[in-house]
């Protein structure tokens, strides 16, 4: 077991290393001496210094390689590889929830975008601009045709099939009131209705849509936050061991009833963990389609009032 604590305080010692420095800080020191471009203190860093590297390693870091580092610290505490190799196993389900969390953000990022895009195609179109140059100027300063901006703008400037182009550009997660631009656009162009109006009421529904999906994750905000409390209670109980001088990593780690008790218990802590947030993420899932509006049932087309 000595070997094994030698072993994990190296790769501590290994990655602070990395992290910090890089593995080839040395020849960069050495490059700048040679190059003459600047002094090389030889004293400590200054704590100033300290803070600034620390907090390039968190930015350098992702959230679920502080698993590993957690991990790397018990090891070297309870002199076991196990929860080096628990740590490590949790990296693929933190970075799941990580990007998961990215793509929901760019999703409401791209929904808010889309409705600042209706509302200044429509006040364009009441300043007195036609329809494809309203949208040119209203595009400019929206990034709510995300990545297919190109090919909608195209067919605008050139008298290309605009609506189309819309409903194409609405298949990227978060612009699916792109959808209802594109009905609009098509009830203006083919029966003479105003643009502007059907704009603003679209608009004031995606709005209405986002506004309750907030409220929606504010009144979730509570049971996920319970959730997580009652997740981390184990952790605080071996807080509480160890202060007490139980020695509890010493009892999980290196007996065989403690061995087992640590295996059960993450197999509950995880199975509870996941039922919670699955019951969470089925009543948004619920309320949200059930607040969903403007979406028909064939293939996401606008059936609302344009």
């Amino acid at each position: 077991m000595g070997e094994t604590a030698m072993g994990a305080a190296v790769l501590c010692v290994g990655a602070a290393v990395l992290l910090l420095g890089g593995w080839h800080s040395g020849a960069r020191r050495a490059e700048l001496m040679l190059a003459g471009g600047g002094e090389v203190g030889s004293g400590p860093p200054s704590w100033q210094e300290t803070v600034r590297k620390l907090r390039r390693v968190r930015g350098r870091l992702r959230p679920e390689w502080w698993a590993v580092a957690a991990g790397l610290v018990l090891a070297v505490l309870g002199a076991s590889v196990v929860p080096v190799v628990a740590g490590a196993a949790g990296v693929p389900v933190l970075r799941r929830l990580r990007l998961a969390g990215e793509a929901r953000r760019a999703r409401e990022r791209r929904a808010d975008a889309v409705i600042a895009l209706c509302g200044a195609v429509a006040g364009e179109v009441r300043a007195g601009r036609q329809p494809e140059e309203a949208l040119l100027r209203a595009a400019r300063d929206s990034d709510g045709l995300g990545e297919a901006q190109a090919a909608v703008l195209a067919a605008a400037r050139f008298g290309g099939d605009v609506p189309g182009a819309l409903a194409g550009a609405a298949r990227q997660p978060g612009a699916e009131g792109l959808s209802g631009l594109a009905a609009c656009w098509r009830v203006a162009v083919d029966q003479g209705a105003g643009l502007a109006a059907g704009l603003d009421r679209l608009a004031a529904a995606l709005r209405a849509e986002r506004d309750q999906r907030a409220d929606l994750r504010a009144q979730l905000a509570g049971a996920r936050s319970t959730a997580l409390m009652l997740a981390a209670l184990p952790a605080v109980g071996l807080l509480l061991g160890a202060a007490l001088g139980a020695d509890p990593l010493h009892v999980l780690l290196h007996t065989g009833a403690g061995m087992g008790c640590l295996l059960v218990g993450g197999l509950l802590e995880g199975l509870g963990v996941w039922w919670a947030m699955r019951i969470v993420r089925g009543r948004r899932r619920c309320e949200d389609g059930g607040a969903r509006v403007g979406r028909g049932e064939r293939g996401g087309t606008w059936v609302g009032r344009a």
